[in-house]
């Protein structure tokens, strides 16, 4: 009580401290922070290796490729279960989100996290075991839980069509040269020819030839030509029925000997149609009627997806992509902006509600602003309770965990104000009031405090006991999901009984002084009421 006696003297002196303090945290986190992340990240059951290979390979060819990734595999003991998969194109697999060039996936179920390594490092032991394996290369992805995606950075670049791969090249480049990028790819078709069959269509009108005969000739050596369907009685789905030439049949110089029926008997096709290479296009993505590629990419172990994406940011804005290309930033970024969007004006409403509340109820603008600044200034606990455990600012949970504290902070301030409205009701100066409020609820503040923080902290140290079991476990997956929440409630919670306990007691004294200087400003000596403004 000394101490807050002494503190009563001068109020103003302590609110400049403790607002040096506040703006202290935020620089000092700002600097020594860790960073801002969208969504805790947990320890994975599963992972997936995506095998790429380029080049015209038969599926038998792909599977030996898969099968020699499986084989390094399983010399994994923290590996409880594989399960593999080679496809000949990977755009007819379900849906799955696959490279162009992707020929097969092998799925890893890990042994129970108790008994293995963590599997940043299992990962990095699997890249290492499988990179000199000639002609491929593998992108390994851990389990994705809660939102998000696989790739969580994703970066769209549109502009005029012929620059548009030299603007990803330079982009991938840019990224290369930043690094903590990993398993970057992009939509880009892939390398090879197409040919491209052109019809002179006033030749074949001389011939009398069809057009459409001509496609289904061509059809004779590619895909085929489709003439029924046929569903089996033991399946679902109907099987094509195609007619095509044998394989050895099927080429190049096929093409150019066959014959459709024309009104002069069986003529090539050569005679009025060209076979044209041309660079192969793949598929042609448009977004709002502008054509775009897309790049995706992973960020390395122990790096934050915010901190590589606003680097790039940055390193654009310094040396911009060559003019005509535009790059907008997707994926994580993108849901990161739209949740902390919608969680800032959750806390904004829920601030201007309580503040509502809390005016009508005190029947005073200036303490109900003093318990809402309570709020805003517990803000600083939350960092600086972050920076001392090396831990970043998730913005889903954290920011849930901003709300909820604002209703504790409220309900402290609440009961100190309360009292201290009570006791000058009474007719009690405003220093003793001050000071027997402090005395008379310091004991509720601080067990409501303290039996919080104390019941959080299970969570914040990622304890978890099994009581079936009789084990306690550390670090367990399940309390991965839950740090971010509880570390955000306790060390704001922390900050603010301080709050609570020494600056609340001298905003009361300094708005009590203000008030006394205002009325002796407004009353002469002579005690003739004239207000400042009319002297």
């Amino acid at each position: 009580m000394g101490f807050l006696r002494r503190a009563l003297q001068m109020p103003g002196t302590v609110l400049l401290l403790m607002l040096a303090a506040v703006i202290a945290t935020y620089i000092a986190y700002g600097r020594f922070g860790v960073g801002v992340e969208f969504f805790p990240s947990t320890e994975p059951d599963y992972a997936r290796i995506q095998v790429q290979a380029r080049g015209d390979l038969s599926v038998y060819e792909k599977d030996e490729l898969v099968r020699a990734v499986e084989a390094r595999i399983e010399r994994f003991e923290e590996i409880d279960f594989s399960y593999a998969r080679t496809f000949a194109d990977p755009t007819r697999t379900g849906g799955q989100s696959l490279a162009r060039d992707a020929i097969g996936v092998v799925q890893l179920d890990f042994v129970d996290w108790t008994e293995r390594r963590p599997a940043s490092e299992i990962i990095t032991d699997i890249r290492d075991s499988v990179a000199d394996i000639p002609g491929i290369r593998v992108q390994i992805t851990e389990q994705q839980e809660g939102p998000g995606q696989a790739k969580p950075v994703e970066l769209q670049v549109s502009g005029e069509p012929d620059r548009l791969a030299a603007g990803v090249e330079a982009l991938r480049a840019r990224m290369t040269e930043l690094g903590g990028f990993a398993d970057v790819e992009d939509n880009r078709p892939l390398p090879g020819i197409e040919w491209a069959l052109r019809v002179d269509r006033e030749m074949a009108a001389r011939y009398g030839a069809d057009v459409q005969l001509v496609g289904n000739a061509v059809q004779l050596v590619t895909n085929g030509v489709l003439i029924a369907d046929y569903r089996p009685d033991d399946a679902d789905d109907e099987v094509d029925i195609r007619v095509r030439f044998p394989v050895e049949a099927r080429s190049l110089d096929s093409l150019g000997q066959l014959r459709v029926p024309t009104r002069f008997g069986q003529v090539p096709v050569s005679n009025f149609v060209d076979f044209v290479p041309a660079p192969k296009t793949g598929t042609l993505e448009r977004i709002n009627g502008e054509r775009v590629l897309t790049i995706n990419a992973d960020v390395e172990a122990g790096r934050l997806v915010d901190e590589r994406v606003q680097a790039l940011r940055a390193s654009l804005s310094q040396e911009p992509l060559p003019s005509g290309i535009s790059v907008q930033f997707k994926g994580e970024d993108e849901d990161q902006r739209e949740a902390q969007s919608f969680l800032s004006r959750a806390f904004v409403i829920a601030i201007a509600l309580m503040g509502i509340i809390l005016v009508t109820q005190f029947n005073s603008v200036y303490q109900a602003l003093l318990v809402l600044s309570a709020i805003v200034l517990s803000t600083a606990g939350v960092l600086l309770g972050l920076m001392l455990t090396q831990r970043p600012f998730g913005i889903v949970m954290g920011g849930v965990g901003m709300i909820a504290l604002a209703g504790i902070v409220v309900n402290n301030n609440i009961v100190l104000i309360d009292t201290y409205n009570a006791l000058r009701a009474e007719g009690m100066p405003v220093p003793e009031a001050i000071l027997r409020t402090a005395a008379q609820r310091l004991r509720p503040v601080l067990l409501t405090s303290i039996t919080t923080v104390l019941g959080l902290m299970p969570m914040v140290l990622k304890l978890n006991i099994d009581l079936i079991s009789r084990s306690i476990e550390f670090n367990a997956p399940s309390t991965q999901w839950w740090a971010q929440l509880s570390a955000t409630i306790a060390g704001g919670l922390s900050f603010a009984t301080v709050l609570t306990l020494i600056l609340t007691p001298c905003l009361l004294m300094l708005g009590a002084n203000l008030s006394e200087a205002m009325g002796r400003w407004r009353v002469r000596p002579g005690g003739h009421g004239v207000s400042g403004e009319a002297r």
